[in-house]
């Protein structure tokens, strides 16, 4: 959806209906808020990780350390995943 919505006095902005609905937004929740560049990105905020960009790359941040056991399994199956993607192309 795309709309134009207008900022008032106080600095506020009202959300649509269908937007708010489709989010499941009610009075009260919060909202995320990202700027970059010229855009405003609004996303609901659930949980305790939130999403940023950092030198262009996705980072995911959830808010406390990840468990050492937790960060060498996904790095061997990510590695594992790789190789087999590699040799396939090998063959």
């Amino acid at each position: 959806m795309v709309t134009t919505i207008t900022i008032d006095k106080a600095g506020r902005v009202v959300l649509p209906k269908p937007v708010r609905e489709e989010l499941q937004l009610r009075p009260g929740d919060s909202i995320e808020l990202e700027s970059a560049e010229d855009r405003v990105i609004l996303r609901p905020a659930r949980g305790h990780g939130r999403m940023y960009k950092k030198q262009g790359v996705w980072v995911y941040d959830s808010g406390s350390p990840l468990d050492e056991k937790v960060v060498q399994r996904t790095i061997r199956q990510i590695r594992e995943e790789r190789y087999r993607q590699n040799l396939g192309k090998l063959r």
